[in-house]
């Protein structure tokens, strides 16, 4: 059987993030002396590396501004990461597809804004470092919807995009998968709608994680 690749997003996608992406953000802007952006102006830059993502935020600052933004953000983010009450848990049924689909013989990988310290943090406490062949964050190059992250996956692994498929929950991993000439499956339990995903070139767009599992199993083939 021809080897198949899929190129996992993470937050919102494996891991729910919402809550400390949001208050982080929050604090920082306010930390800045600018009006928080709250969560329905955060999730859209869910996916992007957080430099491009503070210019969608904050388009009229100067580069000295975003970068007290920067360093309030990650400052927060720091604060913030034991507190109980800002946790980032695996999606329900999101490790079980992952072994699920590595021992049906798929090739795991990654494409995340998250950096490397953030995304090596996150598979050692979740223990799925070794289920994963590659994995491509904001610290390897351009950022969604910039194809680079797939294409590194694709390269690393040996396997073409007609047998990749990358699952995200934004429009930004959407046009990625469409500029890496991959198929894109879009999941609509994270930061992105079904109409955002669809729209942004979704090959599918699935509602839970029973759906996609079900997708791998019955609905996927190499183009």
């Amino acid at each position: 059987m021809t080897p198949r690749l899929a190129v996992f997003d993470v937050d919102g996608t494996l891991i729910d993030s919402r809550a400390i992406i949001t208050a982080c953000m929050d604090r920082a802007f306010e930390a800045a002396g600018l009006p928080p952006p709250g969560y329905e102006r955060t999730r859209r830059i869910i996916g992007l590396s957080l430099g491009p993502g503070l210019n969608y935020l904050a388009p009229e600052a100067d580069e000295a501004l975003r970068a007290q933004l920067l360093d309030h953000y990650r400052t927060a983010f720091f604060d913030m990461r034991h507190d109980p009450a800002f946790q980032s848990p695996a999606y329900a049924g999101a490790e079980a597809l992952l072994h699920e689909l590595a021992e049906a013989g798929w090739v795991l990988g990654i494409a995340t804004g998250k950096s490397r310290r953030g995304l090596d943090a996150l598979l050692e406490q979740q223990a799925w470092a070794d289920l994963f062949s590659v994995s491509l964050c904001a610290d390897d190059g351009p950022g969604k919807p910039h194809p680079h992250m797939v294409l590194a996956n694709m390269d690393a692994t040996r396997i073409g995009p007609e047998a990749t498929f990358v699952i995200g929950d934004s429009e930004h991993d959407m046009a990625m998968a469409v500029a890496a000439g991959t198929q894109g499956i879009g999941v609509t339990w994270g930061f992105g709608t079904a109409q955002e995903l669809d729209n942004a070139g979704a090959a599918h767009v699935v509602y839970t994680m029973d759906d996609l599992s079900a997708l791998f199993r019955h609905g996927l083939s190499a183009a």
